[in-house]
């Protein structure tokens, strides 16, 4: 068990637990060595114990860390400390979109809009990569007072497989947003990623999850089976460029899906533009009925087997739902008409081959890259996707960019790269420059705070204590801001360095030793002061137990903050066998 104070590795002192989950516990915690608060995810027990589990774990969390985008929670260090697995990440102050949810019931389109499109960025870089996260879902989606979106469990999600939907403590939570395959157990491709994106987004918009159940097999069954019930009949006015982006997402087979997140993410740049209002409704153009249901009437069964004997109710209804899966029943008493059922069904798809496939075919060839533009000006973008027989747009995206220039082309819509028909119109994305963060007034304001949201903006963030006079009739508050060297109204760019001013208030340590005070009010009086608190609890008969009756720095000490600070309270002594044990012990 992690306890506070305790050091992992010898760097990572912990502060407090914010967070306890299926697969691990959230611990916050202070880096010693950079002088940083971070969050340390620790690997449950049982878990850890899984070497196969514990090899894939420490692989994919090192594959994570290469990941740098601000949407992406950012992956510092993975290690083992005395059995115990842990993965070290940035710390968010902010609150997931389930918490978000809950509060609100439902977004507005534009706020679902701008999260989806924040999210789709951060995935976009992992699927350059091919990491494939494997959970997305609201829990593992932060959000901060800013509106900055963070995707985090990326390394803990990845390292966990098909398998999961046997585990009843973490997959209840999943299973929700979780893609047919991966319900069937045929694997992870970056389309299951989409999939669960697509929900997330029905959900924010709804402020409902599409399919629900009295368990998780049920609920995967429904993914696996029931279409996404129409978006429209939540929001009747929704445009139909959000129901095509749901549709495309959520599709059932993903050769129906966005081939990764960057392609959604560029659907949903223009999702609002009047233009797609009313643009026609998608369909499919593969089979949405290809599922494979025999892995998960294998899984339905395991954890039938795993289930107390008593819970008689609960086994008969999985034994209905693998009967439904498996259609024993059905193959017994229709059998024949099955055969000619797929008989039929070969006819239809030879006919439907020679009708639909050979235009396809026949067509392929007028289908080319779009070339790539990017660090171009305009007119030099233009001639070139001309020049491949594309139709430029007159409509232009902007984005701010930090390589490319003001005025120049940044990239594409649709992507540089993907192959379309000639003749599509592309639409260019020009750079607004590196961009610029306008500076509000943060006096008064938490210095933590401030420094999180400017360096999520791009800013480089210094803290300076400033000397006060305290006998001025002014109150200062330790932590809080009191100046900054760029004034309110005034536009920084991104990559400058602003400086922020606390209070340099001199504080003391009081007698904690003098009965008055209790482990609790120390641990507090730490937080207040940003000190690095080492509780030893002593087994001994000279003091009351609970009682603190010793302070490594003592009263009227200045206090600094990052101090290492160390107390020692009384405890009481159980069955002493071998006093000389005891023997130095203060």
């Amino acid at each position: 068990m992690i306890m506070k104070g305790q050091k992992i590795s010898d760097r990572y002192q912990i502060i407090k637990s914010i967070g306890e989950g299926g697969m691990a516990n959230v611990y916050l915690a202070y880096d010693t060595i950079l002088d940083r608060n971070v969050a340390v995810k620790v690997l449950r027990g049982d878990l850890s114990n899984d070497e196969k589990f514990v090899r894939r774990f420490q692989r994919e969390a090192l594959a994570a860390s290469s990941l740098s985008h601000p949407n992406i929670v950012e992956v510092y260090d993975v290690g083992e400390d005395n059995g115990e697995y842990y993965i070290v990440m940035e710390y968010i102050e902010g609150k997931h979109l389930k918490n978000l949810l809950k509060k609100r019931g439902k977004l507005t389109l534009s706020e679902a809009v701008d999260i989806m499109l924040q999210i789709t960025d951060g995935m976009s870089v992992a699927h350059d990569s091919y990491i494939i996260h494997r959970d997305i879902k609201p829990q593992n989606i932060m959000i901060l007072e800013n509106g900055l979106v963070k995707i985090t469990d990326f390394g803990i999600a990845m390292a966990m497989n098909a398998t999961q939907l046997t585990q009843t403590n973490s997959v209840m939570g999943s299973v929700h947003y979780l893609p047919p395959e991966q319900a069937s157990g045929q694997g992870s491709t970056l389309q299951s990623d989409i999939y669960s994106m697509g929900i997330v987004m029905y959900e924010l918009i709804t402020g409902e999850l599409p399919f629900k159940g009295d368990n998780a097999v049920e609920i995967a069954l429904k993914h696996l089976k029931e279409p996404i019930p129409d978006i429209r009949d939540k929001i009747p006015n929704v445009p139909n460029s959000i129901v095509n982006i749901i549709k495309h997402s959520t599709a059932k087979n993903p050769k129906n899906r966005y081939n990764d997140a960057r392609e959604m993410h560029e659907d949903l740049m223009t999702c609002l533009d009047d233009a797609r209002i009313n643009e026609p409704i998608i369909s499919y153009k593969y089979s949405e009925n290809d599922t494979d249901d025999t892995k998960i009437m294998k899984m339905v069964q395991k954890e039938k087997n795993k289930e107390p004997l008593e819970d008689k109710k609960n086994e008969k209804k999985e034994e209905v739902i693998a009967k439904k899966i498996t259609g024993d029943d059905l193959k017994k008493q229709n059998g024949l008409l099955i055969i000619l059922a797929f008989i039929f069904t070969g006819l239809v798809v030879g006919i439907t081959s020679v009708v639909v496939l050979m235009p396809i075919i026949t067509n392929s060839g007028k289908q080319a890259a779009i070339p790539d533009v990017s660090n171009l000006t305009v007119e030099a973008a233009i001639k070139k996707l001309q020049d491949a027989d594309f139709v430029v747009s007159d409509e232009r995206i902007e984005r701010s960019s930090p390589d490319i220039e003001e005025g120049k082309v940044v990239g594409t819509n649709p992507s540089i790269g993907l192959k379309r028909k000639k003749g599509t119109e592309i639409r260019l994305i020009i750079s607004t420059g590196n961009g610029e963060v306008a500076i509000e007034d943060y006096t008064n304001e938490n210095y933590l705070e401030i420094k999180g949201k400017l360096e999520a903006l791009g800013l480089n963030v210094i803290i300076e204590r400033r000397e006060v006079d305290q006998n001025e009739e002014v109150e200062y508050e330790d932590g809080k801001i009191i100046d900054q060297s760029i004034k309110a109204g005034e536009k920084l760019p991104k990559g400058d360095t602003i400086t922020l001013f606390i209070p340099d208030i001199f504080s003391f340590y009081p007698d904690f030793t003098n009965g008055e005070y209790t482990t609790e009010d120390v641990e507090d009086f730490a937080d207040m002061y940003n000190l690095n608190l080492d509780i030893e609890y002593v087994p001994t008969n000279d003091h009351e137990p609970g009682t603190i009756y010793y302070q490594s720095r003592p009263e009227g000490y200045k206090i600094v903050a990052g101090q290492n600070f160390k107390i020692r309270v009384a405890q009481v002594v159980e069955e002493i066998e071998d006093n000389e044990f005891y023997e130095g012990l203060e």
